[in-house]
């Protein structure tokens, strides 16, 4: 198999099994042995497992922002309101495993400074396919950890609010910050 191909089956693997665990329990032996090589030849396509770990990552993050990403069309009040829909049902969907990628047990979880980036990253492409002003960065990055705090809180509610009307909440929130 070629070498881009092998490591795209790696990650694959592996993004398959952070759905069920947190990435500290991924185990490389397990992985290997999905993928049908020897644990030294994965070493061969990551150099170390925390390369390893941290690829995962970064490509489930890819997939948790292609999963939230409004439609490339979409009017800007639509954009915002698809991401706002589509991240509320991203957390319904996966929560623990959301959970875990973000907030995980350890150095390999996003955690920290990672959480930022991810925020900062999800604004950016936010700003872009919504057509709001770069000078808003700072605010739909702030938004998006506050939509992300009120669907975690909402997916763990033992009775929840409609999500039509969590979503609406949030788009005015951001209308309303953005207005100051």
């Amino acid at each position: 198999m070629p070498k881009q191909e092998r490591r795209r089956q790696l990650l694959s693997i592996g993004l398959q099994m952070l759905v069920d665990r947190p990435i500290q329990e991924l185990s490389i032996d397990e992985v290997a042995e999905a993928a049908g090589i020897s644990r030294g030849l994965l070493f061969h396509y990551f150099p170390t497992k925390t390369n390893y770990y941290e690829e995962v990552i970064a490509a489930a993050l890819r997939r948790v922002w292609r999963n939230v990403a409004p439609d490339p069309d979409a009017p800007p009040e639509a954009a915002v309101q698809q991401f706002a829909e589509r991240f509320y049902s991203q957390i319904e969907r996966r929560r623990d495993s959301y959970v875990a990628l973000v907030f995980g047990n350890g150095d390999l979880s996003v955690g920290g400074d990672g959480v930022g980036s991810h925020r900062r990253q999800m604004a950016r492409e936010l700003i872009a396919s919504s057509q709001l002003p770069q000078s808003a960065a700072c605010v739909v990055h702030a938004w998006i950890a506050y939509v992300e705090d009120r669907a975690l809180q909402w997916s763990a509610a033992i009775t929840r609010e409609n999500i039509d009307v969590e979503v609406s909440h949030c788009v005015r929130a951001l209308d309303a910050l953005l207005a100051l």
